[in-house]
């Protein structure tokens, strides 16, 4: 079993249970309210900057130009790919750069955002590259899933979210994510494993954590 599995494994509960969360059923279904998908698309955006950030630590701590030149296309895929995403939904609803620039983050995206940039500052590269995982894959995972629901991909308003998340490009970074994991998870120790473990969990506690403050539309 690969590590990368191991980790699915271990989070597999929480991640089922994202597939149930009303944000995204309601996505999936067409009837989330505007005002809360406003709500979540500036709060990740302004999560998606601390988290190309996170990246960016992963161009410092790299011992490779191989794994540096991967570090830096994923800064560029996340502020160049992902957020075009964010800014084709601000131009139809109406989001303004001030707007986004006045917003503060809500607590559980702040905690969320300084928890991985403190493990990716303190820790390992396979330590930082773990807690960026939770993030990526799952959200191919919910854009898979939703995809499978009769008209989710066509939907005239949601279905460009849903498409965003199992693009091609998309799944190619995020395989680049679980291939690098998998990589650096060679030959650790049963004490290395475990906190991986920890760190893979935790973020995919703050995800579920992020769906529950972008439905409430705060945390």
């Amino acid at each position: 079993m690969k590590f990368s599995q191991y980790l699915y494994e271990n989070v597999k509960e929480i991640w089922n249970s994202y597939y149930e969360h009303p944000f995204i059923k309601k996505i999936g279904d067409g009837t989330l309210e505007i005002d809360k998908f406003k709500y979540y698309m500036i709060q990740d955006y302004l999560y998606l900057l601390d988290y190309a950030k996170v990246y960016a630590l992963g161009v410092i701590k790299s011992d490779t130009e191989e794994k540096m030149q991967g570090f830096s296309n994923m800064v560029n895929d996340t502020l160049n790919g992902e957020m075009s995403i964010h800014r084709s939904y601000m131009k139809r609803i109406g989001i303004t750069q001030e707007e986004i620039e006045n917003t503060e983050m809500s607590l559980a995206n702040i905690s969320y955002t300084h928890y991985m940039l403190a493990v990716s500052q303190k820790g390992t590269l396979a330590e930082l590259s773990v807690s960026l995982l939770a993030c990526m894959w799952s959200y191919l995972e919910i854009g898979i899933h939703l995809s499978k629901i009769p008209g989710a991909t066509e939907h005239e308003f949601y279905g460009e979210w849903v498409k965003g998340y199992i693009s091609k490009e998309y799944k190619k970074s995020t395989q680049w994510v679980i291939d690098l994991v998998d990589e650096l998870a060679n030959d650790i120790s049963e004490k290395e494993i475990k906190k991986l473990t920890e760190i893979f969990i935790n973020t995919s506690k703050y995800e579920y954590m992020f769906w529950d403050m972008a439905y409430n539309e705060g945390m």
